[in-house]
């Protein structure tokens, strides 16, 4: 039997080594620098509405069940695609039959003085995180400036907000949220954000970074300053490709890199796969590109596994989304959301309300959404946009509708069989299985009411 090999720990490499165990039992090592865990679940644990253990996604026991060899606090060093092997910091060595590479990315740095200082901090990981914590700890109201405002960073702003800390968004860009919503979209989140008490700056620079007793002091281009306990940047990310320097797979490291891969997560080195971050592949709309998010990391993750446990599934494409809370103001966009020749827009700053909805043809290819609660997550429209692009459904007539009840995407959704479509869509070619991975090894409790029993029952090939 092959041997399998993932180096990474994250949802890429646990659900493709789960995939994997639903085609066969060919021995499978995982290769992990840090505990498995969730990045999306490192915020809860920030706002204190979690403890640390609840963000690991694995765990020893879990490893043994689905007998996967975990080299946990191990990191590969490089890798020989000519002899199939791969080579770890202790000096040790790994062969392998089939490789997949999900390393993820890492938190970029600001070329600047001062980011260097104690208090100055990515909060990226298990360690920044506690890192934070144990900085403002003792502190009642703690004063964070964030460096960056793109969809990592709103996470963890959000993250704060929910502690009641002091805070301050600095963006280089004339906009929050500037790879995710538009110039008006953005305007209503951050008059928003200024009605929560956080404090915005936009279309500057930070220039330096002092310290003067604990008290980080922050120079902005603008000639502003802020003072700060600390100081969280989130400038961006990069793929973590430095280790396949010297060998045969093709990649492009520093930032912006990326690993090329094929619709069956590929690289061009047929045994070796990559997904995750660091994969540059199939799109729904446009050219393949990289999507760093938590759906297309799951999906990567399977396809993979499948793919390396002898099937042969192909990637129909990953949708790009984004869902943020913004301090009690949601906001989402999916597929190519920036406003093309035939947009439908509505908009109500007053009333916090934004939409758009991207077309070509009759076919829907990108949406922004913008509101409070009862305008978005109250709401079934963000998740029906969403299986509209992902079926790529034609919608007919049914775009004129919308151009005039932008509020009542069902009817289009539900005329359409979009949800039969759903329904009957498969990713790997068998229906998907819950994660066997549970904290403290309990069992999932929940019961699926009447009336959606139907959409979560085991038929086959449907549901995954």
């Amino acid at each position: 039997m092959p041997h399998h090999v993932i180096i990474g720990g994250g949802p890429v490499a646990t659900n493709a080594l789960e995939t994997i165990r639903q085609f066969d039992d060919s021995p499978i090592t995982i290769v992990c620098d840090e505990p498995a865990h969730s990045r999306m679940a490192l915020p809860y644990w920030l706002a204190g509405q979690v403890v640390r253990e609840h963000t690991m996604t694995a765990d020893d026991a879990y490893f043994k069940k689905l007998d996967v060899d975990a080299r946990i606090g191990s990191r590969v060093t490089k890798v020989d695609t000519s002899a199939n092997e791969l080579t770890l910091s202790n000096g040790g060595t790994v062969a392998y039959d089939n490789l997949l590479i999900a390393t993820g990315s890492s938190p970029v740095t600001l070329p600047i003085p001062g980011t260097d200082l104690p208090g100055v901090t990515p909060l990226w990981d298990l360690a920044h995180t506690q890192g934070v914590l144990d900085a403002v700890e003792g502190i009642a109201k703690p004063r964070i400036a964030m460096i960056g405002s793109g969809f990592i960073g709103m996470i963890m702003l959000n993250a704060m907000y929910k502690r009641g800390w002091t805070l301050t968004v600095v963006e280089r860009e004339p906009q929050i949220l500037p790879r995710m919503l538009n110039g008006e979209a953005a305007a209503i989140a951050e008059t928003w954000l200024g009605k929560k008490g956080v404090d915005v700056h936009t279309g500057t620079t930070v220039t330096k970074i002092t310290d003067a007793g604990g008290t980080k002091k922050i120079e902005l281009a603008s000639g502003q300053s802020i003072e700060a306990d600390v100081v969280v940047v989130a400038v961006g990310i990069a793929p973590n490709v430095d280790f396949l320097e010297g060998s045969d797979i093709e990649h492009t490291a520093g930032t912006g890199g990326a690993v090329p891969v094929n619709d069956r997560m590929q690289t061009n080195i047929s045994n070796v796969y990559a997904g995750g971050d660091i994969a540059c592949g199939p799109v729904l709309f446009g050219d393949d590109e990289v999507h760093p998010i938590q759906p297309t990391a799951v999906d990567h993750g399977r396809i993979a596994g499948a793919n390396m446990a002898g099937q042969n599934v192909q990637y129909p494409g990953s949708l790009l989304m984004n869902i943020l809370d913004v301090c009690g103001l949601q906001c989402a966009s999916f597929g190519q959301w920036q406003s093309g020749a035939d947009t439908m827009t509505m908009n109500n700053p007053t009333g916090n309300v934004y939409r758009s909805l991207v077309w070509v043809g009759d076919q829907l290819t990108g949406a922004t959404f913008v509101g409070q609660a009862n305008d978005m997550g109250m709401l079934t429209d963000v998740g029906m946009a969403k299986g509209i692009m992902q079926t790529q459904t034609s919608l007919g007539p049914w775009k004129e509708f919308l151009a005039e009840n932008p509020f009542d995407i069902r009817r289009p959704y539900v005329a359409a069989g979009v949800a039969a479509k759903l329904r009957n869509t498969t990713l790997i070619g068998k229906a998907s299985k819950m994660r066997q991975y549970q904290f403290g090894g309990a069992k999932a409790t929940a019961t699926p009411s009447a009336e959606h029993a139907v959409f979560v029952a085991d038929r086959g090939v449907g549901g995954s």
